[in-house]
């Protein structure tokens, strides 16, 4: 017997308590492992900063040095500094030195993919 969903029941709840051990056992066998599922969530904690996903968006477009990316920003040089340390830790960015100007970069074509990817999805 399937009871039907009152006006009281959450939408998003099934209406009746069911569950389908072979769903379960196939999800639970392609679960990613615990240190991934931390360090995806990490990723992408990191990335839902609006500054921070700003400052990776502009680095799709090319290098820049903490100076442009505060000018771009309309922030200091020593927020946008550590904003880009937390990025360099988790690998997002890169930076190399020229002279006494140290510009940061994408580290590689898959931060731009993640970044593309959920733009194509918020504008569907």
């Amino acid at each position: 017997m399937i009871l039907s969903l009152g006006n009281n029941e959450p939408q998003d709840q099934c209406g009746v308590r069911c569950i389908h051990q072979d769903r379960v056992r196939t999800a639970r066998q392609a679960a990613l492992l615990s240190r991934e599922n931390e360090s995806m969530a990490n990723l992408f904690k990191t990335m839902s900063d609006p500054n921070r996903l700003k400052i990776l968006w502009a680095l799709g477009e090319g290098e820049m040095c903490v100076c442009d990316l505060a000018a771009l920003l309309d922030s200091s040089e020593s927020a946008v500094s550590h904003q880009l340390r937390l990025l360099r830790q988790m690998c997002l960015v890169s930076n190399r030195r020229q002279g006494q100007v140290l510009y940061y970069r994408l580290n590689d074509d898959h931060v731009q993919t993640l970044i593309q990817i959920a733009l194509e999805h918020i504008r569907e």
